[in-house]
């Protein structure tokens, strides 16, 4: 009938990923807070020619700073980076990272969560702009930036605002060239549009939403006149080859997965907490409160399979709502959440937060002193907070109150992996997983299009078959 050429997984998505940011396969892994995406992580994925963020949202900045010494040794060059979260209740603690960022010549930053853009974001995205010898604008810092709505994509896709470039100049954290040409560039080359992830998520279907910031994404370039391209990426709810083949098939310059990278050998949850995601299904998981921006009412999913909690964590959140300190709470609800929730009395509780914030910010304490619903707030945010570090120890006795940031994308791939030799979590490594998705989406894009062409493909094409890939990939890049 003809010939239709092969197709390869390194070209997939946009060119000007390898182009840019020397990645073999445009291919990210995500930046799961609390050192989840761990420097092995960040590692083994780097060497295998893809984009890994180190999760550092959540840790405190001595920590960050080891982890991105280290992956500057081990890493080099490579592309890798980390994460920059919005940290609405600590605005300096963003600026300390950036900061440090800056230091340690951080060459790439997820940034997530944002809700604006912020004058951290911008003073890294604008600290090195340059002009190349044929006048082309050139950038030291490359910005990832997180987005589930159109509004806050619309940010990162135009220039930084000039008031907030004017003040960067008086503070001395930009020269005026950089303001200048900061001016015809957007703070962001590379847009991650998040879907229906884990942690934080609006929830929205990727075919849904991708398509919509693509199309923001050509008007901004129309009216700001870019010469450079940018890149949309599509993360959230992908967990199988079928969904990344979607995810390309639609237009994504680079996919970007999170949940899945949990349960992998190099992951920094415990065994315990693996072996919970291993086990979930796509219905296994529900929305609760979010520690960080608790009082605002933002939720983030969580893993439901055996875990209380995001039902305590709602129930928190309810009490919040209703009454205006804890003092007002009924007696028999105090002693239910002292008895269940904090297995302690809340006197005690109150004294361990007290002492946390007075070391970090004692504003809060001072503020929570004013105002008893603030001080409710702090308290309930003791069990959000505990319970994202609970999973990381393998706290044995406190199982039921795991906290897991998980996707549907999880129980997807468990139930892709199924029978094969990825069903066993001592065999799911990050490499073998991101080389299974990205050679199946290859496979998938293929037989679609053969059958695009009028060819009788048979079904069984599309069903791409877990393989062992990562010495034979290795050895035939070698």
């Amino acid at each position: 009938m003809g010939i239709l050429p092969g197709i390869f997984p390194d070209r997939l998505g946009d060119r000007s990923m390898a182009e840019v940011h020397h990645t073999r396969f445009p291919y990210v892994c995500g930046e799961m807070a609390n050192g989840i995406a761990s420097v092995e992580m960040v590692a083994a994925i780097v060497a295998e020619g893809m984009l890994g963020f180190f999760g550092a949202a959540g840790l405190a900045l001595p920590r960050i700073e080891a982890a991105i010494a280290e992956l500057g040794g081990r890493c080099g060059d490579s592309p890798w980076g980390s994460n920059l979260i919005h940290s609405p209740q600590d605005p300096e603690l963003e600026e300390r990272t950036v900061d440090l960022y800056l230091r340690h010549g951080v060459r790439r930053v997820s940034a997530s969560a944002f809700m604006a853009v912020r004058p951290s974001v911008v003073r890294y995205a604008c600290r090195g702009l340059r002009t190349a010898p044929g006048g082309a604008i050139r950038r030291s810092n490359h910005v990832f930036a997180k987005v589930s709505r159109s509004e806050v994509a619309r940010q990162f896709l135009a220039p930084a605002p000039q008031p907030m470039l004017d003040a960067l100049v008086r503070k001395g954290e930009l020269t005026s060239e950089e303001a200048s040409l900061a001016r015809h560039v957007p703070v962001a080359e590379d847009i991650t549009v998040e879907a229906d992830s884990a942690g934080h998520t609006d929830n929205r279907p990727l075919t849904v939403l991708l398509p919509a910031i693509l199309r923001l994404r050509d008007e901004a370039v129309e009216q700001h006149g870019y010469s450079r391209p940018i890149r949309v990426g599509a993360a959230g709810g992908i967990g199988t080859p079928m969904a990344a083949a979607a995810g390309f098939s639609v237009g994504a310059a680079y996919i970007l997965t999170g949940s899945i990278n949990q349960c992998t050998r190099e992951s920094g949850q415990s065994e315990w907490a693996k072996s919970m995601l291993a086990q979930a299904g796509m219905a296994d998981v529900m929305m609760a409160p979010a520690g960080d921006m608790f009082e605002m009412g933002v939720k983030v999913q969580v893993l439901k399979r055996g875990s209380m909690f995001p039902v305590r964590a709602a129930k928190l959140y309810e009490l919040y709502r209703q009454y205006d300190s804890l003092d007002q709470i009924p007696a028999d609800s105090i002693r239910a959440l002292e008895r269940d929730v904090f297995r302690q009395d809340l006197e005690a509780v109150w004294r361990d937060t007290c002492a946390y914030f007075l070391k970090r910010k004692p504003a809060e304490v001072e503020r929570a002193d004013r105002e008893p619903r603030h001080r409710m707030a702090l308290v309930f945010r003791w069990y959000l907070g505990h319970s994202s570090r609970w999973p990381l120890e393998g706290s044995p006795d406190r199982r039921i109150d795991y906290q897991i940031w998980c996707g549907p994308a999880m129980g997807a791939f468990n139930q892709w992996a199924a029978g094969s030799f990825l069903e066993d979590p001592a065999s799911r490594t990050v490499a073998e997983i991101a080389l299974n998705l990205i050679f199946g989406a290859a496979s998938i894009t293929r037989a679609q299009q053969l059958r695009a062409c009028g060819v009788a493909v048979p079904d069984r094409l599309f069903q791409y078959a877990p393989r062992r890939l990562h010495e034979a990939v290795g050895a035939a890049h070698a």
